[in-house]
């Protein structure tokens, strides 16, 4: 069992200080089996401790691996996971706000990747938040170069959010891994086309789309 096993205490405040060593710590207690504990959330922002979008994260990794979390609350400052085994299958979280669901992300798929079946994720929020990675750079960069080591999912766009409300949605499709690949990537290629992609939301006008 998870919870009787020694619990590592991570400095949330460590480095930059923000949400990513509470992504990676979470995703790599879940994967190990090992109990965490995360203090000083955040320590680093000028408004420390758990946004939105950080809890939903933890509350999905939760679910994911069939865990206990412990101070799992808006504005947080430090929790504590007791992962247990990892399961597969459908998993919905929503951030009801504009929280960047590729955030979502970082923190459930390395979990599913260890999966016992193949898991359904969907995800609810921002699609193209600021400070966070765009939808459309895990579809056309993360996915096709993570297949190169073996690991495989799918993103469907169901519909985009923005700042302020959000309201997008994503689907994801993950594959258990069965074996990752070295992979080595030394040549750089050569740049074929550059093309741009430009959306508009709301009540603003199409045309502004044209605008240069």
């Amino acid at each position: 069992m998870a919870s009787k096993r020694m619990l590592t205490v991570i400095d949330g405040s460590m480095m930059e200080g923000g949400g990513q060593i509470l992504r990676n710590s979470v995703s790599v207690s879940c994967i190990c089996q090992l109990p965490v504990k995360i203090k000083n959330i955040r320590g680093g922002r000028t408004k420390p401790g758990l946004q939105r979008q950080h809890l939903m994260g933890v509350q999905l990794a939760e679910k994911i691996c069939c865990g206990r979390l412990e101070g799992g609350e808006l504005m947080s400052r430090e929790i504590v996971l007791y992962p247990e085994s990892i399961i597969g299958g459908p998993f919905l979280s929503d951030i009801k706000s504009a929280g960047s669901v590729m955030l979502l992300l970082q923190v459930a798929l390395p979990c599913l990747l260890y999966a016992s079946k193949i898991s359904c994720v969907t995800l609810k929020g921002g699609t193209n938040a600021s400070f966070a990675p765009q939808v459309d750079h895990t579809l056309l960069v993360l996915c096709p170069v993570a297949k190169k080591f073996g690991i495989n999912f799918d993103i469907a766009i169901k519909r985009r959010g923005y700042f302020p409300k959000g309201g997008g949605e994503v689907r994801v499709d993950v594959e258990p891994v069965k074996k990752l690949s070295c992979v080595y990537l030394q040549e750089m290629g050569e740049v074929l086309q550059v093309t741009g992609v430009a959306f508009v939301a709301g009540n603003c006008p199409k045309k502004i789309l044209h605008v240069t």
